[in-house]
């Protein structure tokens, strides 16, 4: 086997050693690094000890030096096998070996895992003692002599040594108490701290590390502690330790998949195994320890949190602890992926990754003792920080709740409890002791070696003696490394239980997304014919039905959900649904559409998803099964180690001393030794055939090619501490925000057109359903990402709110705005200061993030966003203050264009503003017409109304203050009747808000005043949003009904018989779809109801038609009139003519009229109608009462043959229309049914 033939086969990768470089000497890692960064996370400075500082650390020998597919990153590796560089220790420090590990991505979204052994090495070279040494008296010195001059009483005062002076910001960013204590550490010699030569060993950190493919977490760290405590050992291991190492490079291969691998480290089998095709991906990490870690609600609101994509920072003392929880999340995602930024461990010169826009999951080492509040970062609006020493997590403001997540946590908890572990995190219950079957495993195993002749008889009698001496007692020590076989047993157990809880915790999570997204394949939109196309034209289309998928989901999943279907994970999860139909499935989506398909056999559930129960997982013992027949019994031996082709000398052990490995030997795989041929033929099979999938030409050409057109950031680059590579990754992310700006507001456009496109009919022009609200509130997490690059001056968490109150600060020190020579731009600039003085008089108790929120909703709303961060952004002295120079918003191109995008949408309206704010408003209500008398009015909306405010007279306009009344539905005009003159003809009314610069018009023409139209002294009108410029066309579509100046021949002229049928269908029709919608998604149903096109109109209209002339009533002629005659005939009993008054129904028509007519409110005959209407609607009455009017005898001799309430077939479909209303529970607007009650 060569080094790249069979890289991709091979169990690893890469062996690397990392430590101190002998040639180069030390270099302090301080000088590499921003203070912040250096001192804050890592406690560190040049105040410090020598012997406590870090240094540049180096990769000593890595091998092979290169494979075909994964080349050889030798700085990265370097950061993160010694994040915190070289750290020296003396004889008085513990010398404790540390195990972490690593993740690395590539730019195809495919991963390398790094698993490191840190251990300490006696140093030996004089020039690194000679220099530690001078290190640490300059530091004594400049110390001693600093103490010296500045005395006691003015040590807190400025004046300090020019040697400390410079190093003023270092010591402001600690803690007083951390400093006074730094300032100890030195003091004298033989403190904690000191060195000498004469008295101290010195003893510096190197690591070893092994890199491989998949993350056999158990197995890398086993084989490395064996590496380790053979080179610590006093007696030699039985092979060079080359061999070893040659052994897990070129001749151990990956286990193939759902089958089990043994192979041998230094001092025993080492047991790995590969979870099959039908079982979820391989994750060694354990999740009960996560768990441990941060408690079961922790983690599931973490979860949620990388579900949504926010910025999540891991905070821990501890690296392994950031993998363990980072990797534990994103394990769980099954069946999405991160599609983000991806380090859990951040080394020191990487720390300009937290000032990224962007989505990301990136870990940090704090020192020990810093405090949260003394961490500030750039982006802190939607950040989720989590505390992991301390199991603590900071979650964004409104983070939408997990579907079911009660339940969801009861089940974790179950799993959990079984396994011994609490719920809540912390002490984790000791397991019971090892089985006497898992007791013996290694043993027997062993012997199942020998039987298959990999051990020799002399081998195998040593073994026979440990196994009869584990029979007697396993307290007996196996090692050096101070084992016994009872711990190894243990150890072993262990290792089965912990795998056994992950399967079993996955499977959990795996459940429930199974059940949220089982039906997802029905709303996948296949468009494209061929994959270019589909490529070319992906921004453009969609890809998914978010409204119908939403649409079948339950109410309480829909915030959540509708926040999800907007993530880059869930894009590329049906993005890889749409590319299945060219190429062949991603392995992830292809196992989750074969437990959709299995779960499709045997579920006969067919209960409706939005009412379904929450169901546990079914198969969380199957899967922990599987598990454990693999541990216990290994399916495949690798070959054992062996000797090499070494030279006479070579492979000298040296207690205490990792060896200087041969590189002759471990450059290449060797391919004459004669245990080459110990791999089976069929083995050679597994491995040909892996080989092929893995190489699938055309199908990885297709699927390469869409991985890399979605993916925005190289992921490769953000490993390179360059100057160079940092510049480039800034300008990057300053092109991602670019481009999410624009992709973000054209989904805005699109989805606010196509619904009033689709609504226009229905008189609902404006929409505010969940998915405009979910678009929106991404859209301020995009301005918070954009305001917070480059960020280094800050006040609270929210970095827009920060320079809004910078800017206001800056411009109240000016009476005239700067560089705003224009009318039009002093007009924007005064708008610009009203919206933010509202924003902050508001009485909600908001923090920064939400009064930034609302103040982008507001500017969203009047249409000014772009122009207010236009005006934001004019002050170049205050942005170069506040912004580091890489900064999006020193990006004078892209920031132009990024306010053009955010320009486009003014050419659509949102309530985003109106609708979800508690605020007070200041209206302006203009009438247009003059009246003699005292108006009042009463304007209602879907969150309350105004109360009744009085109208002075003589005047056609007033101004009041009135809490937020959302979107305003209906307006009462009336008037207290003073005498026979008291009376005018009322055009419309006009509603100004100054604070959202909305206009409601409500339209009206007709009379108010007794003796003339209909006698009516109050009316309620039906309101609608004007557009700017469109007052001509106001009410065109919502507004009040035109009056009908002589109904009974205009409708017979312009309407035939099928025309006013069609229009009650169409007005039912409305009903019906508005109560199907979500409700959320619903517009204003009193507009359905008494609006232009409405039921009441329509009703009105039909009932109207055929009307005999104005012979048998007054000159006016209403609806109202019938009815009321009806009435009265059935008072008087005279209804013996018809067949179908006497009942039930006929008292309530009569008692429905009576207490109309009784009602205290004089709003005359049509709204008396328009009240029956509504009442009756309510009630499902109305379609009982149709037939009683029909079959009145007052009915023949007021309509005309051929009118529609005297056709019988007419009218039966008119009565099944209305009857298929009353499955639905209709409210009225109080202002419609005030005065009676009913």
């Amino acid at each position: 086997q060569t080094a790249t033939g069979s890289a991709s086969c091979r169990f690893a990768h890469y062996f690397v050693v990392c430590g101190v470089d002998t040639e180069t000497g030390l270099e302090s890692l301080i000088l590499t690094l921003s203070f912040c960064a250096s001192v804050f996370l890592s406690g560190e400075g040049f105040e410090q000890s020598p012997i406590r500082r870090s240094f540049k650390s180096k990769v000593l020998v890595h091998y092979p030096e290169s494979t075909d597919r994964n080349p050889f990153n030798k700085d990265a590796v370097n950061m993160l096998c010694m994040p915190r560089g070289l750290s020296f220790r003396t004889q008085a420090d513990r010398l404790d070996p540390q195990f972490h590990s690593f993740t690395m991505s590539f730019d195809d979204g495919t991963r390398s895992y790094g698993f490191v052994h840190t251990f300490y090495e006696e140093v030996t070279g004089a020039q690194i003692i000679t220099a530690m040494q001078t290190l640490y008296q300059m530091h004594h010195v400049e110390h001693h002599s600093a103490s010296s001059v500045s005395s006691p009483s003015s040590s807190s005062s400025s004046a300090s040594s020019p040697s400390t002076s410079s190093m003023d910001s270092l010591v402001s960013s600690l803690d007083e108490s951390d400093a006074e204590s730094l300032a100890g550490v030195s003091a004298c010699f033989g403190c904690a701290g000191s060195f000498d030569p004469a008295r101290d060993t010195l003893y510096v950190s190197k690591a070893i590390c092994l890199l491989t493919p998949l993350p056999f977490l158990q197995a890398a760290r086993q084989f490395l502690s064996q590496l380790h405590q053979a080179v610590t050992s006093h007696t030699a291991p039985p092979l060079p330790i080359e061999s070893y190492i040659h052994n897990i490079l070129y001749e151990v291969p990956l286990p193939p998949p759902g089958r089990s691998l043994r192979f041998h480290g230094v001092q025993g089998p080492i047991v790995c195994q590969r979870p099959g095709p039908g079982e979820l991906p391989l994750g060694e990490y354990p999740l009960g320890e996560a768990f441990s870690l941060l408690g079961v609600d922790n983690m599931v609101q973490l979860i949620t949190c990388v579900l949504l994509e926010t910025q999540v920072l891991l905070c821990s003392q501890d690296y392994q602890r950031l993998m363990t929880v980072a990797e534990g999340v994103t394990t769980l995602l099954f069946p999405f992926q991160w599609q983000h930024i991806y380090l859990p461990i951040v080394s020191a010169p990487l720390h300009h990754l937290l000032d990224a826009p962007v989505p990301f999951l990136l870990g940090i080492q704090r020192r020990e003792g810093a405090q949260r509040s003394s961490l500030h970062l750039p982006h802190e609006a939607n950040l989720c920080f989590v505390d992991i020493d301390n199991r603590c997590v900071e979650a964004p403001e409104d983070l939408p709740v997990f579907p079911e997540q009660t339940e969801l946590i009861q089940e974790l908890s179950e799993v959990l409890l079984r396994f011994g572990l609490p719920p809540q995190g912390g002490v984790i219950t000791k397991p019971a002791t090892a089985s006497p079957r898992m007791s013996s495993l290694v043993l027997e195993d062993l012997m199942e070696d020998r039987r298959n002749g990999n051990l020799g008889g002399e081998e195998l009698a040593v073994l026979e003696r440990l196994q009869a001496l584990a029979r007697r007692c396993g307290e007996e020590k196996m090692s050096d490394g101070g084992k016994t076989l009872g711990h190894v047993f243990e150890e072993e157990e262990e290792e089965l239980k912990a795998a056994k809880l992950n399967v079993q915790l996955r499977e959990v999570f795996a459940g429930r997304f199974a059940a949220m997204f089982g039906r997802y394949e029905e709303f996948v939109i296949h468009s494209a014919l061929d994959l270019d196309s589909w490529l070319s034209n992906r921004e453009g289309t969609f890809s998914f039905d978010k409204g119908s998928f939403l649409s079948v989901q339950p109410a309480s999943h829909l915030h959540f959900l509708s926040h999800f279907l907007e993530t880059s994970m869930f894009s590329s999860f049906v993005d890889g649904k749409v590319i299945s139909r060219w190429a062949d499935r991603e392995p992830l989506q292809q196992l989750f559409d074969s437990r959709l398909e299995r779960e499709r056999l045997y579920d006969t559930d067919t209960e409706d998803s939005r009412n379904c129960r929450y169901r546990k997982c079914t198969t969380v013992f199957e899967s922990a099964q599987v598990i454990e027949r693999r541990l216990m019994k290994a399916d495949h031996t690798a070959i054992h180690p062996h000797l090499l082709d070494m030279k006479i000398g070579q492979g000298r052990h040296q207690p205490g001393y990792f060896p200087k490995l041969q590189a002759d030997v471990l450059a290449q795989g060797q391919n004459t030794n004669k245990w080459s041929g110990r791999v089976t033929a069929s083995r050679r099979t597994d491995l040909k055939r892996s080989t092929v999938t893995e190489h699938s030409g055309v199908d990885n050409e297709q699927r390469q090619k869409h991985t890399f057109a979605r993916k925005n950031l190289r992921q490769s680059k953000l490993l390179d501490p360059s100057l160079r590579a940092v510049t480039q990754t800034h300008r990057e992310f300053a092109e991602w925000l670019l481009s999410e700006c624009r992709l973000k507001t054209k989904r805005m456009l699109m989805e606010r057109m196509g619904k009033e496109s689709v609504e226009l009919g229905q008189g609902e022009a404006n929409i505010t359903g969940l998915q405009e609200n979910t678009l929106i509130h991404g859209l301020c997490d995009l301005l918070e990402r954009t305001w917070g690059h480059g960020l280094q001056l800050k006040q609270g968490k929210s970095a827009l709110w920060s320079h809004l109150l910078h800017y206001q600060a800056a411009r109240g020190k000016t009476e005239t705005p700067a560089e705003s020579p224009g009318q039009t731009l002093e007009l924007v600039f005064h708008i610009y200061c009203c919206s933010f003085r509202f924003i902050q008089t508001m009485s909600e108790g908001l923090s920064e993030v939400g009064q930034a929120r609302a103040w982008i909703h507001l500017a969203l709303e009047k249409k000014m966003l772009s122009q207010h961060l236009k005006e934001l952004l004019t002050n170049q002295q205050l942005l170069r203050q506040l912004y580091k120079p890489h900064a999006f918003l020193l990006c004078e191109e892209e920031r132009e264009q990024f306010l053009f995008h955010l320009l486009s949408l003014n050419t659509v309206d949102y309530l985003c503003f109106t609708i979800p704010w508690i605020h007070t408003d200041p209206l302006d209500l203009k009438q247009k017409t003059f009246c003699s008398f005292d108006p009042w009015v009463c304007v209602s909306g879907e969150l309350g109304d105004s109360g009744v405010r009085q109208i002075p007279k003589n005047s056609q306009e007033i101004f009041f203050q009135c809490k937020n009344l959302g979107r305003l539905s209906t307006l009462q005009l009336g008037q207290e009747n003073s005498g026979l003159l008291a009376k005018c003809l009322i055009d419309c009314v006009m509603v100004y808000n100054e604070i959202t610069g909305h206009t409601y018009k409500f339209p009206c023409g007709r009379w108010l005043g007794k003796g003339v139209g209909d006698g009516s002294l109050e009316r309620v009108l039906i309101g609608q949003l004007v557009s700017p410029g469109g007052e001509e066309d106001a009410g065109r579509w919502t507004g009040t009904p035109p009056e009908l100046a002589s109904p009974s021949q205009s409708v017979r002229a312009v309407l035939g018989s099928l025309g006013i049928q069609e229009d009650m269908r169409e007005a039912a029709n409305n009903l019906v779809k508005h109560f199907h919608k979500p409700e959320q998604e619903r517009g204003n149903l009193t507009v359905l109801l008494c609006g232009e096109g409405g039921l009441v109109l329509s009703l009105e209209k039909f009932l109207l038609h055929g009307f005999k002339s104005n012979r048998l009533f007054q000159r006016n002629v209403f609806v109202w009139d019938f009815v009321g005659k009806y009435f009265e005939s059935d008072q008087m009993g005279d209804l013996h003519g018809s067949t179908l008054t006497k009942g039930p129904p006929c008292d309530l028509l009569c008692h429905y009229v009576n207490a109309i007519n009784a009602s205290p409110r004089n709003i005359g005959k049509e709204g008396k109608f328009q009240l029956l209407v509504c009442l009756g609607i309510r009630d499902r009455l109305l379609s009982h009462w149709l037939p009683l009017l029909a079959e009145c005898h007052l009915t023949a001799r007021t309509y005309e043959e051929g009118a529609l309430l005297r056709d019988r077939a007419a009218v039966h479909s008119l009565s099944r229309i209305l009857h298929t209303l009353n499955e639905f529970a209709i409210t009225l607007e109080t202002a419609l049914v005030k005065g009676v009650d009913l």
